[in-house]
């Protein structure tokens, strides 16, 4: 009855296009292959002339580096009854092929242990198995690459969630990849910006332009994880993956960039020696102060006889002299605006909201601060420098708004209090 079996088996087994083979047990247990066509001959790399009849040892049809797990799943599937799969590679002569086998148990008789043979066929899945590689190969180079990335790379999905976080963007942001995968790309924007991101994302989504710089006009910021802002420099662009819109953004971080450009800009308005505003600043101030109809005094100094100071105690205490007066006059009156160095000796001041009586007021009483020596400093030559100041006040005319103007009314002030002995105040 089982020769028969046996018989039919290999005759259907002949005829199948696929790689097919009939594997059973002897009484010890050993594997069997009671039938096999020439298309699993092919696939294990064996030839049928090495077979003299049937059954046939299976390792004598299967290399020895399949047979392992080729083993393995033979058994599971004796044991339980229940179908298996693998996938297995053999190394032949034209190259590597890889096969995904599919193992059911045939069963003569009904019973606990009715499994006495397994029907192996095979699929060649080589072409897509090579296809995967090279899959492989290109993710996980575009993955070095994206990791070793110098800026910040992060992708999101058309729901605007993060799907890709590089080694830069969890250094920038100070957030794992896995904390951040499948969260909102707002959670590392500043509050502010959040409420108009979306519409942002969405105007980008139907403009034609592929990538953009953003923004080339304002200072962008990102949001770290402890708080702080993150000056920072995107470009972004859009790619369609199977219908949907995803945004990649590269981020670079300019934290350096900004804070060498805040001292430049902070180097062309600000007076090094005093750290006061330059003439310019104060110029540029005192214009949009008079875009107003406001009240607005403005007042002169120079320190008398600088030169003699200069001469007598040496220029580094001159220098002194003058960032002493700058401290001086910053603390001395909060209704004193913008205070900025003129040029040499000569201090510049603006008193928005001030008329003439005022801002004198406040001039002479600082005049006489500073000839009192009513101020704390700890001189470099142990002593203090006794010195004074002659002040040029005026005031702006209605409808003035020429900066020049009113200073050189409160300059020809100032002459008249040097002209009158000095240490003193006058109003132009």
């Amino acid at each position: 009855m089982v020769d028969d079996w046996s018989c039919t088996m290999r005759t259907i087994v002949d005829e199948i296009a696929a790689s097919v083979a009939i594997i059973g047990r002897d009484e010890r247990g050993q594997l069997l292959v009671s039938a096999c066509n020439d298309q699993f001959m092919q696939m294990t790399g064996g030839k049928r002339n090495s077979i003299k009849s049937f059954p046939a040892s299976f390792d004598t049809l299967i290399p020895n580096y399949a047979r392992t797990e080729f083993r393995q799943k033979l058994s599971e599937c004796f044991e339980s009854g229940v179908a298996r799969e693998l996938e297995q590679a053999y190394d032949l002569r034209d190259g590597t092929h890889w096969w995904r086998l599919s193992l059911k148990p045939l069963r003569h008789n009904r019973g606990a242990n009715s499994v006495i043979e397994i029907m192996v066929t095979g699929l060649e899945i080589t072409a897509k198995m090579e296809l995967m590689h090279e899959l492989e190969v290109s993710t996980s180079r575009f993955r070095s690459v994206v990791d070793a990335a110098y800026d910040a790379i992060i992708t999101i999905d058309q729901q605007h969630c993060i799907t890709l976080f590089n080694r830069a963007a969890e250094n920038l942001f100070g957030y794992s990849a896995e904390e951040m995968v499948g969260h909102p790309i707002t959670e590392l924007l500043p509050e502010r910006y959040r409420a108009n991101h979306s519409q942002y994302v969405h105007q980008f989504a139907r403009s034609p332009v592929r990538s953009r710089q953003m923004d080339e006009r304002n200072r962008v910021y990102g949001l770290h994880r402890d708080g702080s802002l993150l000056p920072v420099e995107i470009a972004i662009s859009k790619i369609n993956v199977g219908g949907l819109i995803e945004f990649t953004a590269v981020i670079r971080d300019i934290a350096d960039r900004v804070q060498l450009m805040d001292l430049l800009q902070k180097q062309a308005v600000t007076d090094e020696l005093t750290g006061l505003p330059n003439r310019r600043e104060f110029a540029d101030t005192v214009e949009n102060l008079l875009a107003s109809d406001s009240k607005l005094s403005i007042f002169l100094l120079d320190i008398d006889y600088f030169k003699k100071i200069n001469d007598s105690f040496g220029h580094d205490i001159g220098d002194e002299v003058l960032r002493v007066m700058a401290k001086v006059v910053m603390s001395a009156d909060w209704r004193i605006g913008v205070f900025a160095r003129w040029g040499g000796e000569e201090f510049v001041a603006a008193l928005p909201g001030l008329d003439i009586e005022q801002a004198t007021s406040v001039a002479e009483n600082l005049r006489q601060t500073i000839e009192q020596q009513n101020f704390e400093h700890p001189w470099r030559l142990g002593k203090p420098i006794p010195f004074t100041v002659s002040i040029g006040v005026t005031e702006r005319q209605p409808g003035e708004n020429d900066v020049g103007a009113i200073v050189k009314r409160a300059d020809l002030a100032l002459y008249r209090a040097k002209d009158s002995g000095r240490n003193r105040v006058e109003v132009g």
